[in-house]
């Protein structure tokens, strides 16, 4: 444990698992003598639990309740709607903190850099995610249910998610927080096929077993793999007998060979050993090219020349997430992290930037499970307060000072128990589970002050 000459005062940047995890690292390490404000643009906590987990995996969204008691310690405060870049610059909080903490995750798509991915009807798969989780900035966004084949661009666990959503009937939905406009559009969903696309084999789907598993468990949708695309090249074999997560996949993606179950509405279509090559049609999508591929010695994919033309109306891409730079704060361009050592921000002539740290998905990439947070936020912390130690230098102002110097409104912890209870009496009100998210921003923000 940590002890401070006097109690510090750190700024966290995103209130999501990285960020809460690392307030509580710092209320551990220093005993509570600590000052900590959690910031985040939203008038909600827990990022990617909220926004991002699927709706219908309830126990990972119990997550949540974990980082809740981080945010009503003693020594930790919420702050909602402030946005950096917007409404507080880095300077700002360099004169209210003794340091900051940058754990603004990975928001973005990768593109796959293709013709045609710019049509409408190419969606990046966080639009659909976020729309589908309540995301505010994408309560109104809508997307063309009503063509018949659907392709998923990855094989990660988004691509599952997604892939599962889009499988499911709305009134399978109806048990979770999904807001009420989301069930209303999937209900008059015409989707009656989804192409879960890979560019790699089997062996090397990035999706967990237990993700696999409750794909196929689907009520309503049969689901099959072509037996062709689970023949394992020597190296695939090998790895599938010596790692246990490739081996759980392969067993259940096995299983999918057979003949589909017959009588459901809908069909999933795993394929493996396909690379889009183009998104086809004039004024939206109208089809997907895809090559085939496979993997030379060195493990690198590349094309057969053999191609093939997939009848579908929307594209979806989940081939990864990255990291936007935050202004000020060094970054890198190729590997789309900020360049760090244990969570010390690297200075672009050498050594560290002073007071400025990293944690989360903008310090190591989008890799790991919510739990992988948990670590990688208490190393950063352990460097953070072995560089304050000993240091006399202390803020200049305080938070309070600045935002009411500027006549900010924020959106304090209990606002958020306020919009918190409005989801719950929804819920109630229309006979729907636990909760149902409000999504749209005046919704939200009119909750958040006890007016529903």
């Amino acid at each position: 444990m940590t002890r401070m000459a006097s109690p510090a005062r750190v700024a966290v940047i995103g209130s999501g698992p990285a960020g809460i995890y690392a307030a509580e690292a710092l209320v551990k390490q220093t005993g509570g003598a600590v000052q900590v404000d959690v910031f985040d643009r939203l008038p909600t906590p827990y990022g990617l639990v909220r926004y991002g987990v699927a709706p219908d995996h309830k126990s990972i969204k119990s997550i949540a309740r974990y980082l809740q008691k981080v945010l009503e310690e003693p020594a930790v405060r919420f702050f909602g709607c402030l946005e950096l870049g917007r409404d507080l610059t880095r300077a700002d909080l360099l004169d209210c903190y003794d340091a900051v903490i940058y754990s603004t995750g990975a928001m973005v798509d990768r593109h796959m850099r293709i013709p045609g991915e710019d049509l409408p009807g190419s969606i990046a798969a966080t639009d659909f995610v976020n729309w589908y989780c309540g995301h505010p900035d994408a309560a109104d966004h809508e997307f063309d249910l009503s063509v018949e084949e659907v392709a998923v661009i990855g094989v990660g666990n988004v691509a599952v998610d997604v892939v599962r959503i889009l499988a499911r009937t709305a009134g399978e939905l109806r048990e979770t927080d999904v807001p009420e406009q989301v069930i209303e559009a999937l209900s008059r969903s015409r989707v009656k096929r989804v192409h879960m696309i890979g560019r790699r084999g089997p062996a090397q789907a990035k999706f967990t077993t237990k993700e696999a598993r409750e794909l196929g468990e689907l009520p309503n949708a049969s689901i099959h793999v072509s037996p062709a695309d689970m023949d394992l090249d020597p190296a695939s074999a090998e790895l599938a007998e010596s790692d246990r997560h490739v081996r759980g996949n392969v067993k259940v993606l096995n299983a999918w060979t057979g003949e589909p179950a017959a009588g459901r509405a809908r069909h999933i279509d795993v394929r493996f050993w396909r690379a889009p090559a183009e998104i086809l049609g004039t004024d939206r999508v109208e089809g997907l090219r895809l090559e085939r591929t496979r993997l030379e010695e060195s493990g690198r994919v590349t094309g057969t020349g053999e191609f093939e033309t997939l009848p579908v109306g929307m594209v979806l891409r989940s081939v990864g997430y990255q990291s936007i730079p935050l202004d000020g704060v060094p970054f890198d361009e190729r590997s789309f992290v900020v360049p760090n050592e244990g969570g010390r921000i690297s200075a672009p002539g050498g050594g560290f930037v002073p007071r400025e740290y990293v944690a989360g998905w903008i310090k190591r990439g989008p890799s790991g499970v919510v739990g992988t947070n948990k670590s990688d936020a208490a190393e950063t912390v352990r460097n953070l307060l072995e560089d304050l130690a000993g240091t006399g230098t202390g803020p200049k102002r305080t938070i309070e000072e600045m935002l009411e110097s500027r006549g900010l409104p924020v959106v304090t912890y209990d606002d958020w128990l306020n919009l918190d209870a409005a989801e719950i009496e929804l819920a109630r009100s229309l006979d729907r589970g636990e909760r149902v998210k409000l999504a749209r921003w005046d919704a939200m923000t009119s909750a958040c002050r006890g007016r529903e």
